[in-house]
């Protein structure tokens, strides 16, 4: 594998662009609800250890997914990138799992001094192109990543919400609740049996939030929920193209949110 500044194109070398951990506390959410989900999407095995996946060019500028299982490698590689920080990533022919056309998530950059990127001309009997969701339509791959996106912007949206605003809880009386879908209540419950009826791994999953907090992200079928420890919780539905609906704290939620937290799948 090269790196993207390379000089001259050699015509076995896999461009490296970027690169995504898939862990069971850390994997593309658009390929599933879960970690198993997520690797049967690609046809692996759920692998308790994770994988790496390494998105690339070839010299005809063709679009791969290379599966590695050396996860450390990769997650060095992305820490260094994070960071602003030039790492060559160049996983060993041993460590790769499996080769896969097509990318799964949308890239924006493209490697340099190769054709634009491309799916790679199919092969009889093998599995078509991996491709990155469409913005035209609303399903459980765009539900999944409006969920990513509030996790990453939730200040944005959380100042989108008056302070004096009236929204549901949890334990909101009936007769006092905003009108909201049923299929908010149908998420808070299916989120509450996780704690009596461990899920698969990574429906719960738990990372960094400032001031000690945690982010939660919850998953399940038709629903994804995202929520801090210390404040309040969205809710997206496959039933509510585009909806983004707000769980008040109330008196149950936070002690829901600290149990999910309690055995949710967490980075190392």
């Amino acid at each position: 594998m090269a790196g993207t500044d390379d000089a001259v194109v050699d015509e076995d070398a896999l461009y490296v662009l970027t690169a995504v951990l898939l862990t069971p506390a850390q994997f593309p959410s658009v390929l599933g609800d879960d970690f198993p989900a997520a690797c049967a999407a690609l046809g692996l095995e759920p692998y308790a250890e994770g994988y790496g996946l390494v998105l690339g060019q070839d010299a005809d500028g063709a679009r791969w997914t290379v599966v590695v299982d050396d996860v450390s490698l990769v997650a060095v590689a992305i820490a260094a990138w994070d960071c602003g920080m030039e790492h060559e990533l160049s996983p060993g022919e041993r460590t790769v799992v499996a080769v896969l056309p097509g990318w799964p998530l949308a890239v924006a950059v493209a490697a340099p001094g190769v054709p634009a990127p491309h799916d790679p001309p199919p092969e009889e009997g093998g599995r078509p192109p991996l491709t990155p969701p469409g913005s035209d339509t609303w399903g459980p791959a765009q539900r999944r990543l409006g969920a990513d996106e509030i996790a990453l912007q939730w200040t944005q949206w959380r100042e989108q919400l008056d302070d004096g605003e009236s929204f549901a809880s949890p334990d909101t009386p009936e007769e006092e609740r905003t009108p909201q879908p049923e299929g908010v209540r149908r998420a808070l419950k299916e989120a509450r049996s996780y704690l009596d009826c461990a899920p698969p791994p990574g429906r719960v999953r738990s990372s960094f939030a400032p001031g000690g907090a945690r982010m939660l992200r919850v998953d399940g079928p038709g629903w994804s929920m995202v929520a801090r420890t210390d404040d309040i919780a969205f809710v997206l539905l496959d039933e509510e193209p585009c909806e983004v609906l707000p769980v008040g704290r109330g008196a149950e939620l936070p002690q829901l949110l600290q149990d999910l937290d309690g055995i949710a799948m967490r980075p190392a």
